[in-house]
């Protein structure tokens, strides 16, 4: 059988058997059509906000502070203009999904929201998932339920600045209150940050300033002793007056440092008082919700193609066989005849 020949009575066939194919394309069209039917709607609401901070420079107010102690206009820049708290990445922490994942919703029988989404993922996990256990002890359920809530969820700037939290699910009953505790826990833990950060850093400073007015307290003691033991010496003496020129410029020296703690201390506390930033909800987790639907008639138009061509394919399997066979015992007959020679 030589392949045009093949060509031919594959034609032949399909023609011949071409209600059968369309018949097989027509039935896997249905079985994709309910298939895709079968699949849950997934809603997903969306809640943004705007977190106020305060600047990071804390004004003239300061600027003068540092003048008035002798810093100069260029002081050293304070501890607390550094690591800068991402909400951002609050947002998106291990933390606040556990924190989230322990709440619990009085709306649905004051279960948790890591139960709740264990039974949520255990009702939609279809023939071939498989059932999730829920753990016994706590630390493991929450656990579980930031892992389940990792993929339901983002957290992102949008170009206008704005943070954006959204979450998914297939319940629609689920997503105002998820996402309100979301965005609180997120705006509650951010909060907490930013007034420990400013605490540290004031209580540090704080310590600074004291170990140099300890330095300084030390210094004018040691000036003093050195009058009393030259009350009847010559005051151009040097044997007493180089150490207490070198006092003095060590006092200057600590004096300048410590005019300059004294600035970010200041500003510290300046920012301490001013820490805790105005977060200004704009979008809330409320109806109407984005709705993502798997297209029924998509899935059918693609069922049919699909099942036409396993039916063909089906149909003309003998002939490809057959021809194949073929072309195998005539190669194998070629190499094995007997070479006349003259």
């Amino acid at each position: 059988m030589t392949s045009q020949e093949l060509t031919r009575r594959i034609i032949i066939r399909l023609i011949k058997l071409k209600w059968l194919i369309i018949l097989g394309g027509v039935c896997f069209s249905v079985l994709m059509y309910f298939f895709a039917k079968t699949k849950p709607v997934t809603y997903t609401a969306k809640s943004s906000f705007y977190p106020l901070s305060s600047p990071t420079n804390s004004g003239s107010s300061t600027s003068k502070i540092l003048e008035q102690l002798g810093g100069g206009g260029g002081g050293s820049k304070s501890l607390t203009e550094d690591a800068n708290i991402n909400i951002e990445e609050v947002a998106k922490s291990k933390k606040t999904r556990e924190a989230v994942a322990a709440e619990k919703l009085p709306n649905f029988s004051n279960k948790s929201i890591a139960e709740i989404l264990i039974l949520e993922k255990n009702k939609n996990k279809g023939l071939l998932g498989n059932e999730i256990k829920i753990p016994q002890t706590n630390k493991e359920l929450f656990a579980l339920g930031a892992d389940l809530l990792k993929s339901d969820y983002t957290a992102k700037f949008s170009k206008t600045s704005l943070l954006e939290i959204t979450f998914s699910s297939n319940n629609k009953e689920l997503l105002e209150p998820i996402t309100t505790v979301l965005t609180n826990k997120v705006i509650e833990f951010y909060k907490e940050l930013k007034i420990k950060k400013a605490k540290v850093d004031f209580e540090f400073l704080q310590e600074k300033v004291d170990s140099f007015d300890y330095l300084l307290s030390q210094f004018d003691k040691q000036i003093i002793e050195m009058d009393k033991t030259s009350i009847f010496v010559r005051p151009n003496n040097l044997k007493y007056l180089i150490p207490k020129e070198n006092l003095q410029s060590q006092k200057l020296l600590v004096t300048a440092q410590r005019n300059s703690a004294v600035y970010n201390r200041e500003e510290a506390n300046f920012r301490l008082q001013k820490t805790i930033p105005i977060i200004d909800v704009l979008d809330s987790p409320t109806p109407p919700y984005d709705k993502k639907q798997i297209s029924k008639n998509m899935y059918a138009v693609v069922g049919f193609f699909i099942g036409s061509i396993l039916c063909s394919m089906l149909f003309i399997f003998g002939l490809l066989m057959r021809f194949s066979n073929s072309f195998v015992k005539e190669t194998i007959s070629e190499k094995t005849a007997p070479i006349v020679t003259d």
